[in-house]
């Protein structure tokens, strides 16, 4: 998301990772170390407990226990006697979301106060920040660091293609050593083998931050606000049907209720929960939610990278869903068969529930037969995504199925970028007064078109994913009727 088209930014609650904020803007070097103090460097063991204390988990998606990642890649050192590097992920492809962005943009010292905080436990030499070619967050980077010159730890930042995938941490690896940036199509743990094959400690910017705040005020002061087992506060990026969409700072355990009305947002039709890899609640349960990650689970949904987006009652949200599922398949790295096929059936599996062709139990057999089976998570969190849709907006399923559709129109309420899987990407077309039904586009390009009843190409209104070009560009020119077109 453009971080543009998010009018706010501030706090419901204590402010944390955003104090000094509201007062002063971006925070550079000198009000930085006003307001947050200057850190010095914590030993490993000290950190790591740290960490324990303060319960700190992953703010990117997973959650994973920072502490375990610090542990692994100190064992990973001692084992291999190589060098460690410390990587801020800061590249946020996720549509939904521009919290990490924020804080590069606002207080970027802080993030790299924690990821220095990690390098001299670890005794990195190297600290390497990843942030999107969008052009968000970069200056404000560069800026910290020419600031804190005389100070800094060697570190380079490094711009990557601002694509779903180009954060996951083997893809964004990949990146950083200059190869594609997709996922290696294999588990490969950088702690065990990261950025030059050396042992990486890889984390967003939110959970970098998270650390340094931990170690300004201590455990003790951090654990004055969120829930027992979740202390401290959480960025939410809150978009949708939001009058006052924005950026919010908020202790774990705050309703979600309360954070919806801070924003000027009704539930609608239901709250997406944890962005396009998450999950869809209804209204009762997004009234009953409570913003954590055991809060958001106990009613179906999940806290990922901190996205809520409520869709309003104006929009299809059957024709929303399918959009943006039509835009993960796009996105994915095309190398295992769950994403090069599954998802694009996928996406027109539901452009078939659309138009009241195809059962939403073909939707749900699909997604049981790629679950875990792909080289990497997306499928696995495009099928959470698609299936939660198909449980919380069951009557909108049923007015397409048997009454000629639900009569409102899909207003693209759900963020997606142009570019590869957005709406500036290539599509496919055909020139229904040339086609003949030869039928030879279906046998050169699978992947996406089909043959209908009658033999004529059925092609969803979706990107050609980057992976599939030269095979689209194949069918176009191979087309006896010359009826295919492939164009912006």
């Amino acid at each position: 998301m453009n971080p543009d088209q998010v009018m706010g930014l501030g706090c419901h609650g204590p402010a944390r990772l955003l104090a000094g904020v509201r007062e002063h803007g971006r925070l550079d070097l000198w009000t930085q170390t006003k307001v947050y103090g200057e850190l010095e460097p914590v030993p490993l063991p000290e950190l790591t407990e740290l960490a324990e204390q303060v319960r700190l988990g992953g703010r990117g998606g997973a959650g994973f226990p920072f502490a375990r990642k610090l542990s692994a890649v100190a064992a990973s050192v001692r084992r291999r006697n190589l060098p460690p590097v410390v990587v801020v992920n800061g590249t946020e492809g996720e549509p939904a979301a521009c919290k990490d962005k924020m804080l590069l943009s606002m207080v970027p010292h802080l993030v790299l106060d924690g990821a220095r905080l990690a390098a001299w436990a670890l005794r990195a030499p190297e600290l390497v920040v990843a942030v999107a070619d969008d052009g968000f967050a970069e200056e404000s980077l560069l800026d910290a660091l020419r600031e804190r010159r005389a100070t800094a730890m060697p570190t380079r930042v490094v711009t990557v293609p601002h694509r779903f995938i180009s954060g996951e941490a083997g893809a964004l690896v990949r990146g950083i050593n200059g190869e594609a940036h997709i996922p290696p199509g294999r588990k490969v743990r950088a702690s065990d083998s990261g950025v030059g094959g050396r042992p990486t400690l890889v984390s967003n910017a939110e959970t970098f931050a998270q650390l340094a705040v931990a170690a300004a005020i201590g455990p003790r002061e951090y654990a004055m606000c969120g829930t027992e087992e979740e202390p401290g506060t959480v960025l939410l990026t809150v978009t949708g049907a939001a009058r006052r969409p924005g950026v919010i700072e908020t202790p774990t355990g705050t309703p979600l209720k309360e954070i919806l009305r801070v924003c000027g947002a009704p539930t609608g039709q239901g709250v997406l929960t944890g962005g396009y890899h998450g999950r869809w609640i209804t209204p009762e349960d997004a009234g009953q939610a409570e913003i954590s990650r055991r809060g958001f689970e106990e009613v179906g949904g999940s806290l990922g990278a901190g996205i809520i987006v409520p869709l309003p009652d104006n929009t299809c949200a059957l024709g929303e869903v399918a959009r943006v599922t039509h835009y993960l398949a796009a996105e994915s790295a095309g190398q295992c068969g769950p994403c090069r096929l599954g998802l694009p059936e996928m996406g027109r599996l539901l452009t078939g529930v659309l138009d009241g062709s195809t059962s939403p139990e073909a939707v749900r057999a699909l997604t049981a037969a790629i679950r875990g089976r792909g080289a990497c998570s997306h499928p696995d969190g495009t099928s959470r995504f698609v299936l939660s849709a198909l449980e919380v907006f069951t009557d909108d399923v049923t007015a397409h199925l048997y009454h000629q559709g639900c009569g409102r129109p899909v207003r693209g309420l759900l963020p997606i970028p142009d570019g590869p899987g957005g709406g500036g990407a290539a599509r496919l077309s055909v020139d229904w007064s040339s086609c003949d039904g030869h039928g030879l586009c279906a046998h050169i390009l699978p992947e996406l078109v089909r043959l209908d009843e009658n033999g004529f190409p059925s092609i969803p209104d979706a990107a050609v994913p980057t992976w599939l070009e030269p095979q689209a560009r194949r069918a176009v020119d191979m087309c006896p009727a010359m009826a295919l077109r492939m164009g912006v």
